[in-house]
């Protein structure tokens, strides 16, 4: 407010001294807006509405998962481990919303505890993931070489095998539990981090500024923290939650065959297998629910996912408008 009042009493000075002077229209009085990324369109893409769409679903299923022990402690969910006073095979009523399944557990709240094992699962597998492909593939772009080659080589290697077969494989290793499983998922997921990092970083260390950085005698590490990191990473976060909606389907398929988490844990897939056996007699709300519940959080994921795509991609923005 100040500056602004300054700006028009110069201006009026000038004015004042020399009428014919053009040096108050070059003044213009300006205002602080809020950047671009920040401000939505009036006119959204299907791809920008979708996106709102998938950050809601993706935002509500981190809520329940936060506060599902709340909820249990106030008495509004049961103990997903508590089986023996439940009758067995229920149908959804008012003191078991989803029902029961065959063994006395309430499926409502197996579904709401199922969220949290499957984001502590996604996200330290997609982290691990991003931890390891990201500084590789930026080694590796930048040094090139011989690195580059048997780095490029052992990356396709893997990235070759189908993500779930591979994570089957690592899960008879390693065992079953939550760390365990985001291990045995992780592995699938590093070479597309380290394709897309080191593809970024071969383009963008031809730049000026990092010859530059260079000629001023910048040690590797600078260079590739200070002036490579921030340019390489902008399709990380659209990579991380299109694997994470992946990571979900992919710990499903461990659950169902038995080897993700143990079998006391909540979890959309073992409970899908669980419920199997009784579909034929018309036990349909113990499937149902549990494969609703996964449905939703990757179809959340997803849209998020793309929507960020277009968002750090100009060029894809441009042309869907």
């Amino acid at each position: 407010m100040t500056n602004n009042f300054l700006m028009v009493q110069a201006t009026r000075f000038i004015r004042r001294i020399n009428p014919k002077s053009k040096m108050y229209n070059r003044m213009t009085i300006t205002t602080r807006q809020l950047p671009s990324f920040l401000k939505f369109p009036k006119n959204p893409t299907l791809s920008q509405g979708l996106m709102v769409i998938g950050l809601c679903m993706t935002l509500f299923f981190i809520f329940i998962a936060f506060f599902a022990p709340v909820f249990q402690s106030w008495g509004w969910l049961q103990n997903p481990k508590e089986f023996l006073s439940n009758p067995i095979h229920e149908a959804p009523s008012a003191k078991h919303w989803f029902g029961t399944s065959r063994l006395g557990y309430d499926v409502f709240s197996r579904t709401i505890f199922s969220a949290q094992a499957a984001l502590q699962v996604v996200i330290l597998a997609t982290a691990l993931s991003m931890i390891l492909g990201v500084p590789l593939g930026m080694v590796s772009g930048y040094l090139g070489g011989r690195l580059d080659k048997v780095l490029l080589f052992l990356m396709d290697s893997i990235y070759t095998l189908p993500g779930l077969l591979l994570s089957v494989t690592l899960a008879f290793v390693v065992g079953r539990g939550i760390l365990n499983a985001a291990i045995a998922i992780s592995i699938a997921y590093i070479p597309q981090y380290y394709r897309v990092v080191r593809n970024h970083t071969v383009s963008v260390k031809t730049e000026v500024y990092i010859e530059a950085a260079q000629a001023m005698g910048a040690s590797t590490w600078i260079v590739l923290s200070r002036y490579l990191f921030f340019n390489v990473i902008q399709s990380v976060p659209v990579l991380f939650t299109l694997n994470a909606a992946d990571a979900i389907l992919v710990l499903g398929g461990l659950g169902f065959l038995g080897l993700g988490l143990p079998g006391d844990v909540p979890e959309w897939g073992y409970d899908l297998k669980q419920a199997l056996e009784a579909l034929p007699t018309g036990i349909w709300w113990t499937t149902l629910f549990p494969g609703l519940g996964m449905t939703i959080m990757v179809v959340g994921l997803s849209l998020l996912g793309e929507g960020l795509n277009e968002f750090v991609n100009p060029r894809l923005r441009r042309e869907n408008r």
